[in-house]
C-alpha cells in the first residue's frame, strides 16, 4: 500500500494488541501509511517477534513493546517508553482483547464479568489518560477504541462481552464531546466477525451460519478493518468524531 490519501508521517501510533489478528493489520496499515509505530503485546513473545519482524521487512517503522494495558503502572510505562524511543503518542488505537466464550449468563461469574470490564472500560480509560497531557498540548490526537458489532445485534450467551463493549461506546461518545475542544477525535470501529488466527478451531456450522447471513455473501478481511481505522487516524478525519463505524459488509444496518 501506497501513503496515498491517508498520509501519516510524522505521527507516532500505538496499537495494543497487535502481535496478530486485526491488531497485526492494524499496526501494517498505519505504518504502510508513514506512521511510527508502537506494536503491543502481552504474553506470546515468539509470535510478537515475528509479527515485528514482518513489520520491519514490510519496509515499516516502529518498535515492538511487551505490557499488560489492564495493569495502570504498566500502562503508564508504555506511554513513556515509547515516547523515548518514537515520540509522544498521536494516535491511540485500543484493541487488545481477552478470549470471549459464549456462554448462558448462568454458566458466568463476576470474575469473568470483570476481566471484561478491564480489557474494555479499564483499559482504555488508562490508556486515554496516559496519552492525553501531549495531545492535548499540541491540540492534536486521534483515539480509536475498536468495538464489535455485538453490541448492535445484541449477540445470545455473550452477555458480559456485549455488556462491555457497550460500556465502551458510552465511553467513546462521552470522550468525544469533553475533548473536541482540543480538536481530539475519539471514535470507535467495530468489526464484525472476520476471520483470524484465532478463529481457526470455530465450529465450521456456526462459520457458515455467519456467512449465510452477510448481505454481501462474503467474509470481511483484516485490512478492511484496518483501513477504516487508518482513515479516522488521518487528517481527512478531522471533523469524524463520537462515532461507531461497522465494518462488517451491512450485516448491522439498523
Amino acid at each position: 500500500m501506497s501513503k496515498g490519501q491517508f498520509n501519516l508521517e510524522g505521527r507516532v501510533a500505538l496499537v495494543t494488541g497487535s502481535s496478530t489478528g486485526l491488531g497485526k493489520a492494524m499496526a501494517m496499515h498505519l505504518g504502510a501509511a508513514g506512521a511510527k509505530v508502537a506494536l503491543n503485546y502481552a504474553n506470546n513473545q515468539a509470535r510478537a517477534e515475528e509479527t515485528f519482524a514482518e513489520f520491519e521487512a514490510a519496509g515499516h517503522t516502529g518498535k515492538l513493546f511487551r505490557a499488560s494495558v489492564i495493569d495502570e503502572t504498566a500502562v503508564n510505562q508504555l506511554v513513556k517508553d515509547i515516547e523515548a524511543s518514537l515520540g509522544p503518542v498521536d494516535i491511540l488505537v485500543v484493541n487488545a482483547t481477552p478470549d470471549q466464550p459464549q456462554k448462558p449468563i448462568e454458566e458466568y461469574d463476576w470474575n469473568f464479568y470483570q476481566s471484561m470490564l478491564d480489557f474494555f472500560i479499564k483499559s482504555p480509560f488508562l490508556l486515554t489518560r496516559a496519552v492525553l497531557p501531549h495531545m492535548k498540548a499540541q491540540r492534536y490526537g486521534r483515539i480509536i477504541n475498536i468495538g464489535s458489532e455485538v453490541f448492535q445485534r445484541g449477540v445470545p450467551n455473550f452477555t458480559a462481552y456485549v455488556a462491555a463493549k457497550g460500556g465502551q461506546n458510552g465511553f467513546t461518545r462521552s470522550l468525544a464531546t469533553e475533548l473536541a475542544k482540543w480538536e481530539i477525535t475519539v471514535n470507535m470501529v467495530s468489526p464484525g466477525w472476520v476471520p483470524v488466527e484465532r478463529h481457526e478451531n470455530d465450529p465450521q456450522e456456526l462459520k457458515d451460519g455467519y456467512l449465510a447471513g452477510l448481505p454481501g455473501g462474503r467474509w470481511g478481511v483484516p485490512m478492511e478493518v484496518a483501513a477504516a481505522v487508518s482513515f479516522l487516524a488521518s487528517d481527512e478525519a478531522s471533523f469524524v468524531s463520537g462515532q461507531n463505524i461497522c465494518v462488517n459488509g451491512a450485516h448491522t444496518v439498523a
